[in-house]
């Protein structure tokens, strides 16, 4: 096993520098699997940290969340759709503007982000963002990135348990680049516009955080997302590049849902 280790080490490392930085092309999916696997238990792990919403307890909460999410999945535009898991939980936390989807599909959303918004198809569009990171591979690229191949070693080839909160930790403090963001607004769209919502849905949130009120040094989705003063403009040019077909916002559909939270 360790000339296996030795070989493959030295194997990535001659790819790495042939291709100019090109290596992460040859990363298996399965370390995208087992690093979003490896995370999801260390969120199950800290119920204090993370207080999930039991789906058993909350059916229609659940039952709406993951109808938007399979609209998204159907959409035709999702690569890795048959190969992560795009499951969906929900944080009970009514101070922060979140959501977030780690690698392998595994997919978390603040209850603060499901009451800010007012329509199905703002929260398709942020879904849409944080599902387009996970389908194009931008937190194993960044993990990667960061720790370097000893790191993309350990997670082929399985590792430590005691390694697992430092895993966890850095991943959820990860910050994409204004590249992998501006990537993730515009797969949002694509995925939208193949979908009977209105595939700008995804501007609404940035749109709405403009004209409210609050600190936005405590809204965690702007600390963790870059956002440009284009940003809601560049999801309105890549609207009309497609086509510019108005979809369906199912506002009153939402306040039914924002019903089911307040009852939490």
């Amino acid at each position: 096993m360790k000339l296996l280790k030795t070989l493959l080490y030295l194997t990535l490392s001659t790819l790495l520098v042939s291709c100019n930085g090109g290596l992460f092309k040859y990363i298996p999916l399965s370390v995208d699997q087992n690093l979003g696997l490896m995370n999801k238990e260390y969120i199950d792990a800290n119920p204090f940290m993370f207080k999930l919403l039991e789906e058993t307890s909350h059916p229609i909460i659940y039952e709406n969340l993951n109808k938007i999410k399979d609209k998204i999945l159907a959409s035709g535009k999702v690569e890795h759709k048959a190969d992560f898991q795009w499951e969906l939980k929900v944080i009970d936390d009514d101070s922060t503007l979140n959501a977030f989807c780690l690698p392998g599909g595994y997919i978390y959303v603040y209850t603060g982000l499901l009451k800010f918004l007012d329509s199905e198809d703002a929260l398709a569009g942020v879904l849409g963002h944080e599902m387009a990171h996970a389908d194009l591979r931008h937190g194993t690229n960044q993990m990667i990135k960061n720790s370097g191949l000893s790191f993309l070693i350990q997670l082929i080839f399985g590792v430590d348990n005691s390694a697992l909160v430092n895993i966890g930790a850095n991943l959820l403090s990860l910050s994409f680049s204004r590249s992998d963001e501006s990537e993730a607004d515009m797969k949002s769209v694509e995925y939208l516009y193949a979908t009977d919502y209105d595939a700008r849905g995804g501007s609404k949130f940035f749109e709405k955080l403009q004209s409210d009120q609050r600190d936005p040094g405590v809204v965690e989705f702007i600390s963790t997302h870059p956002n440009p003063e284009n940003r809601v403009q560049s999801i309105t040019d890549k609207w009309k590049l497609l086509g510019g077909k108005k979809g369906k916002t199912y506002e009153m559909e939402y306040q039914a849902l924002k019903k089911e939270l307040r009852k939490i």
